[in-house]
């Protein structure tokens, strides 16, 4: 599994206080599932629910959220685009330690395809693919038609009549 130890790194990185205070982030698998097809393939799926534990954490809760939810645009899009999944896939509690303090827990439903073929005679090769990223949108420029400074082609929303 790479998800808890890729999200671990991430909060510390853009969490200042987690950065000086590693200790107070605790990262668990929970409620685990392998998933398997029953056909030939070796290939699998992980199901858990990654749950991440700050605590003594005096900061903005906005914060952490806004670091995670980066972390998910990336890592568990389903999260954010999948209507079912964004009502109960992140979850969260709060303890109120004091007037200064919070102990959070965060719960994410996560999935992780791994992905494995035989590698010569006797081996095989383990890989964890990664995850489907989004097209751009329409508007964005990566769809933009340009030749010089001409702009031939570029996209508008019906709600956009320019």
């Amino acid at each position: 599994m790479y998800k808890p130890k890729s999200l671990r790194a991430h909060l510390k990185s853009a969490v200042a206080d987690l950065a000086q205070n590693p200790d107070k982030l605790l990262v668990f698998a929970d409620e685990g599932n392998t998933v398997a097809t029953g056909t030939n393939s070796l290939s699998f799926e992980y199901r858990y629910k990654l749950n991440v534990i700050i605590t003594d954490y005096s900061g903005d809760a906005d914060a952490v959220m806004v670091a995670l939810l980066a972390w998910v645009a990336v890592h568990q899009i389903d999260l954010l685009n999948h209507p079912e999944l964004r009502k109960t896939g992140i979850g969260f509690e709060v303890d109120f330690n004091n007037h200064e303090t919070i102990d959070l827990s965060i719960k994410l439903a996560v999935t992780e395809r791994v992905v494995v073929k035989r590698a010569g005679t006797d081996g095989v090769e383990v890989r964890h693919p990664a995850e489907p990223q989004l097209t751009p949108s329409f508007a964005d420029a990566f769809w933009q038609k340009n030749t010089g400074d001409a702009l031939l082609a570029e996209w508008h929303t019906p709600a956009d009549p320019a």
